[in-house]
C-alpha cells in the first residue's frame, strides 16, 4: 500500500495487517510513506529484502511499524539479532515475519532454525522476484510443516481461491496474504474484490 486514498477505503475493511514495501527494486515501493491514521488494531508490516539491520531499525521506528517482513535470503542468524535489537517505539514491541519461497522440494525442516526467532512465517510461491510473482505453489505441501510458528499463506491468491482455503486443515494456518490479485496496478488494491473476497471467505 502506498496511496492515501486506497488505504483510507481499506482501513474500513478492517484487514490485521497492512504491508508497505521498502525494497527500491520491487514495482510497489514506498518511496513516500502516506499520512495516513491507521487504527491500531490493523498491524503495519514493513517488508524488507536483504536490508541491513540499521536501516531496518531506522525505518521501522521512523514510520511506527508493528511488524517486519523478511522476504530475502536472510539468515537465522540475522533474524535473531534483529530480534534482539532495541526499537525506539511508543507503546509496542515489532513483530517478525520470515518468508520462506516455497516449490515442491522445500525442505520445511529449513523453518525449525528460525522459530527462536520470528512470531510468524509466510509461505509464498518461489519464483524469479522476492515475491510478487503471482503463482501459486501445490497448497498440499503444507501438510509438510510440522513447527509450532504460525503462517500465513501467499503466492497468487485471488478471488477464486476462497473454497480452496477454507478445505485447508493445518494448526498453525492463520490466514492468507493477498496482493497481486486484487491490484487494479501495483500498489493499488481493487477494495470492492477485497471486501466480496473478505466477505466470502468468513
Amino acid at each position: 500500500m502506498r496511496d492515501k486514498e486506497n488505504i483510507e477505503s481499506l482501513i474500513a475493511l478492517k484487514p490485521d495487517f497492512m504491508g508497505f514495501i521498502f525494497y527500491d527494486k520491487s514495482k510497489r515501493f514506498v518511496t513516500d510513506f502516506p499520512k495516513v491514521k491507521i487504527p491500531s488494531i490493523i498491524k503495519k508490516v514493513g517488508v524488507f529484502v536483504n536490508e541491513t539491520i540499521e536501516e531496518v531499525i531506522s525505518i521501522a521506528e521512523k514510520y511506527q511499524l508493528d511488524c517486519i517482513q523478511l522476504h530475502g535470503d536472510e539468515l537465522p542468524e540475522y533474524c535473531e539479532k534483529l530480534s534482539q535489537s532495541k526499537f525506539d517505539l511508543e507503546s509496542h514491541q515489532i513483530d517478525i515475519f520470515k518468508a520462506f519461497s516455497i516449490d515442491e522440494n522445500f525442505d520445511f525442516n529449513t523453518t525449525k532454525q528460525y522459530e527462536n526467532c520470528c512470531n510468524y512465517f509466510l509461505f509464498d510461491t518461489k519464483g524469479n522476484d522476492y515475491g510478487g510473482n503471482g503463482i501459486k505453489f501445490n497448497w498440499e505441501i503444507l501438510q509438510k510443516y510440522k513447527g509450532n510458528i504460525p503462517f500465513l499463506l501467499s503466492g497468487g491468491i485471488s478471488a477464486k481461491d476462497v473454497n480452496e482455503i477454507k478445505k485447508i486443515n493445518h494448526p498453525q494456518f492463520m490466514g492468507v496474504d493477498v496482493n497481486s490479485g486484487f491490484e487494479i496496478k501495483p500498489a493499488l488494491k481493487d477494495i470492492e474484490k477485497l471486501k466480496e473476497f473478505k466477505s466470502n471467505l468468513l
